[in-house]
């Protein structure tokens, strides 16, 4: 099975590392208390955040990862934790996607992580066999989130009912979608 890289370094000190269940618990749980009512708007999980939750969270990422379901990464700027990152296969994609989501501590916003951290994770995706497309899904309403396909040169696929699930959310999911660009190999199995 392809696997994407484990340690993505980028830029101006950013880095996407896999995410440690051994050690990164600490830094983790208190990186989501800080950034709670930042994400409470949009992120359903924070509803039901604790300490089990998180350490639930980081058990589980070995598993996911060996699966293929779930490539996970903790999104490190200047040495220290700033949000989450994953590239997934969910069940309602269609076959050939992936999707990429990502958070981030409110200090670390507005400063072009989330844009880099997805244009990586979109070349992370195409390295692996199978993949022709990418794709990015947020509430219209999120307009930052909205705001990082639009750069990286995704185009808007679709928009579909969705359950609401954090306060701000209007009911729908904005689908964004990047296609493999044409001419280039997909990695051999």
């Amino acid at each position: 099975m392809d696997l994407p890289q484990q340690v993505i370094e980028l830029d101006g000190g950013l880095t996407l590392r896999r995410f440690d269940p051994e050690t990164d618990l600490p830094e983790l749980f208190r990186v989501i208390e800080e950034s709670l009512e930042h994400l409470r708007p949009w992120m359903h999980w924070v509803s039901e955040h604790s300490l089990a939750s998180t350490t639930e969270f980081l058990a589980r990422r070995p598993e996911l990862w060996a699966s293929g379901d779930e490539f996970t990464y903790a999104i490190v700027l200047d040495g220290a934790i700033v949000g989450a990152c994953g590239l997934f296969r969910r069940a309602d994609t269609e076959a050939g996607g992936r999707e990429i989501g990502y958070w981030l501590h409110p200090a670390a916003t507005g400063r072009g992580v989330a844009t880099r951290t997805a244009r990586a994770l979109t070349e992370q995706a195409f390295r692996l066999h199978g993949v022709d497309f990418v794709e990015i899904i947020h509430d219209p309403a999120n307009l930052a989130s909205g705001a990082v396909p639009a750069r990286l040169g995704f185009t808007e696929h679709l928009r579909r009912p969705a359950e609401w699930g954090a306060p701000a959310e209007t009911g729908e999911d904005q689908v964004w979608r990047l296609h493999r660009t044409p001419g280039t190999a997909p990695a051999t199995p």
